[in-house]
């Protein structure tokens, strides 16, 4: 996936907010997405959900990349070690955030991350091919949601260990005081700064379509300049699906009076 991500070849992921692993089971048989990303930062899905989650994408072949809710190391460490291919890291804004950051996710001589024996090394049993290769195989993804990070974004991307930057377009529309207006002209030229840095520095750069995916939101966000799409969530299809059956019910139940 790594090299994908920096070749800039376009990817579609699942992302999953609920905790059940039979749901990116479905995801990873029937989607099968380039990879499958846990939304830890505005969930209840617990380090226990997550490795099980994990093992799921394991079983199909399809990298994981968790989201964690914060920079926390522990969190971010206990994740590696679950078998996660990587991490998303929410609100990065600065360039000793991404140090920082580095230095939980990488080995020696690199970061400082633990060489512990837990699932992601086979309990031992791969623990020097696992180790030997993770720093060139590991992917890191920064989000950029605030004007601060859209600001420092050329300085965010001279790190070589970032492999991609996810745009959080509703962050960075309440960072310049108009929360919600994704369309307002501010935002959107944010979100072309990023867009194109990330073009001028040859790494990938990702969206979410929040609303039900069809093929002209995905071909626009291509065609924006994005190189990876996150294709809703289940939390968002059923929202969706839900509406749509209260609309159903409705009209029925106003019909058959």
């Amino acid at each position: 996936m790594k090299r994908a991500l920096l070749s800039r070849k376009v990817l579609f992921g699942a992302w999953t907010s609920l905790a059940h692993p039979q749901i990116m089971e479905m995801f990873a048989s029937i989607m099968k997405p380039d990879f499958l990303g846990i939304d830890i930062e505005h969930s209840t899905i617990s380090q226990g959900e997550s490795q099980r989650i994990i093992a799921v994408g394991q079983a199909s072949s399809i990298p994981v990349l968790p989201r964690v809710a914060s920079h926390n190391g522990e969190q971010i460490r206990r994740l590696l070690d679950s078998g996660a291919n990587g991490i998303i890291v929410p609100m990065v804004n600065t360039a000793a955030e991404v140090e920082q950051i580095i230095q939980w996710c990488k080995y020696p001589p690199v970061g400082k991350r633990g060489f512990g024996v837990a699932r992601a090394q086979g309990y031992g049993a791969c623990f020097e091919e696992y180790t030997s290769t993770w720093n060139e195989k590991s992917v890191l993804i920064i989000q950029i949601e605030s004007i601060q990070g859209v600001e420092n974004i050329d300085h965010l991307l001279d790190n070589e260990h970032v492999d991609g930057v996810m745009v959080g377009p509703y962050d960075i529309s309440g960072s310049l005081g108009i929360p919600g207006k994704l369309s307002d002209p501010k935002v959107l030229k944010a979100s072309e700064k990023v867009i194109e840095a990330c073009a001028k520095h040859g790494k990938a750069c990702g969206t979410q379509i929040t609303e039900l995916p069809d093929e002209t939101k995905m071909r626009k966000a291509i065609d924006n300049g994005y190189t990876f799409i996150v294709l809703a969530s289940d939390i968002f299809l059923m929202w969706r699906w839900s509406g749509q059956m209260k609309g159903l019910i409705n009209k029925i139940r106003m019909t058959t009076r």
